[in-house]
């Protein structure tokens, strides 16, 4: 299926990477912006990128995520996370676009005690939270079809992030101390662009076969989805893995911890579960377990990038 002009956002990212390197597999005609060509902390940049290039489809993985840094930089964190989301909103109502939005489970506060459901209350404990919750709200008041997937633990083979910090670490060091009381599922950002390509070709295929729009095979199922790796774990789990299914000699020692023993600028959530139920009701999809896609990571991990420490990490 070939599908006409989808702009990604976010390609050099770990998912927008991903996004980029899959729907060039024939999966669609795409435009992977730059930050030259659309900064998403320009509301000017984001309305001429979109009005010259009139995608079909806009996928928007890209976001502020540095959680700490959020504290000190709220103009940015929300510039990025909630203005830029509603700009791509009203230009994709504007011309009929559908639009995939990626979001975050630190929308809540972290005190349920099983997983989040969608229509759970949201309560974000810092500046990256809200600025994300705030992206939702204003993408959905646009009016635009859209479908907002909220993850969690984004890790991939490259790029920095947790998985491979620890690696890295874990061949150098003696020990690791590791937060092991945050609950939640790592996700492989590769499994998150073969949901959005998932979405994107099931709701394509029905437009075609209804002979109808795609904002109205999109609108009764503009929603909030959640989207993570089946199962779960903490973070000390994660890295416990890891390591079980590297190949690295007499690795580090990993030292469990406590959130209380490693205090950073921004609050994380020490459950961010989420139940993927609607997202499989719906689209009939579902992410495989975090294991399972772990194991496929570390099969071809290229070499570390420079040693960023990712909380909850602590040296």
């Amino acid at each position: 299926m070939t599908l006409a002009n989808i702009l990604i956002t976010g390609s050099t990212g770990q998912i927008g990477g991903e996004l980029v390197s899959l729907f060039g597999e024939g999966l669609g005609q795409i435009h992977a912006s730059t930050r030259d060509e659309l900064d998403l902390s320009d509301a000017a940049s984001i309305r001429s990128a979109i009005r010259f290039l009139r995608p079909r489809w806009i996928i928007n993985p890209a976001a502020y995520t540095a959680v700490d840094k959020a504290e000190s930089e709220p103009e940015l964190a929300h510039a990025i996370n909630a203005e830029a989301p509603r700009i791509l909103g009203e230009e994709a109502h504007r011309i009929g676009a559908a639009i995939i939005h990626f979001s975050t489970d630190y929308v809540f506060n972290g005190a349920k005690p099983t997983p989040y459901v969608e229509s759970d209350p949201t309560q974000p404990l810092g500046v990256y939270g809200a600025s994300k919750l705030a992206g939702e709200q204003a993408l959905a008041a646009t009016g635009a079809a859209h479908i907002v997937l909220r993850t969690s633990w984004v890790y991939g083979a490259t790029g920095k992030n947790f998985l491979r910090t620890i690696l890295k670490l874990a061949a150098e060091r003696p020990e690791l101390k590791i937060v092991d009381d945050q609950h939640g599922a790592p996700t492989w950002s590769h499994d998150l662009a073969r949901l959005a390509a998932h979405i994107v070709a099931h709701c394509e295929t029905e437009s075609t076969a209804r002979q109808v729009t795609l904002n109205s095979v999109i609108s009764p199922h503009a929603s909030v989805y959640h989207a993570t790796s089946q199962g779960e774990t903490t973070w000390h789990g994660f890295a416990s893995e890891a390591l079980r299914q590297s190949n690295i000699p007499n690795p580090a020692t990993l030292i469990p911890i406590p959130t209380s023993a490693y205090p950073t600028p921004a609050r994380r959530p020490a459950n961010s579960r989420l139940n993927c139920e609607k997202l499989y009701r719906t689209f009939g999809f579902r992410l495989p377990p975090w294991q399972q896609s772990l194991t496929t990571v570390l099969s071809h991990l290229t070499p570390a990038a420079p040693i960023q420490i990712i909380p909850p990490l602590s040296l």
